[in-house]
């Protein structure tokens, strides 16, 4: 895994470590590269339990939210992580956003991106996330666009988080990745947050279930838990994996 670049991009504060925290942290426990770029703090949308508070404001929330995510990639061991501070809810992602996220791409040249499936039935920043970053690597590996001079990339993985209400949003597992090693981690960096404490349950059964998932397809019965994701690109090669 050493040499290996990561790149995750998030929509909301805490939606890289509900969808992918485990993964991370066995990435970069191996030696790999990863990098998080965190597009919003969610303060509009995904923040309903802090506005409860009287006289909350929206700075206030940002604070609070941004300890929590800070709070939470260091349990994970993330220290490359990036936070742009877009509006939420609904999330403006045009033309100079789509550049400067193709830019990100092109400087950290990753090998695999993370970031929002297509489908999320209940929550459309994750939709447009999903749709801005497909078009950001097919710029960012695109000689025509130029982009601060920057090299053009190559190719890469790109592969999508698990939704909330997976069967309503039709997820479709493509990759299952054992996260044992890293889940106490998982589950200590979701609890971090204070205003979503429902998808620390779900994510955390959700783990167990992929777990389940992943002992049965690959015999590997030490496996305890696991994340999953869609698969942008079918899986190529000389031989089925």
């Amino acid at each position: 895994m050493a040499g290996k670049r990561l790149l995750v991009i998030s929509a909301h504060a805490a939606d890289y470590v509900w969808r992918s925290g485990g993964t991370i942290t066995s990435y970069l426990d191996r030696g790999a590269e990863v990098k998080v770029i965190v597009l919003s703090y969610g303060i509009r949308g995904e923040s309903n339990d802090l506005w409860k508070t009287e006289g909350q404001t929206a700075e206030g929330v940002r604070n609070i939210r941004h300890g929590e995510t800070s709070a939470a990639a260091s349990i994970l061991g993330i220290k490359d992580i990036e936070y742009w501070d877009f509006e939420d809810y609904p999330m403006d992602l045009g033309r100079e956003r789509l550049d400067r996220i193709a830019t990100a791409i092109r400087r950290f040249r990753p090998d695999d991106v993370i970031t929002h499936g297509p489908r999320d039935a209940f929550n459309p920043d994750h939709e447009k996330v999903s749709d801005i970053v497909f078009q950001a690597c097919v710029i960012a590996n695109s000689s025509g666009a130029q982009l601060e001079g920057l090299k053009v990339s190559k190719q890469m993985g790109i592969f999508g988080f698990e939704p909330h209400q997976t069967e309503i949003s039709d997820f479709k597992p493509g990759t299952i990745i054992d996260i044992s090693g890293a889940f106490e981690r998982k589950k200590e960096a979701m609890a971090c947050f204070k205003a979503q404490k429902h998808l620390i349950e779900y994510y955390t059964m959700r783990a167990l279930m992929r777990g389940n998932h992943h002992r049965r397809i690959s015999g590997d019965n030490d496996c305890v838990a696991a994340e999953a994701f869609s698969n942008f690109f079918p899986t190529v090669g000389t031989e089925f994996a």
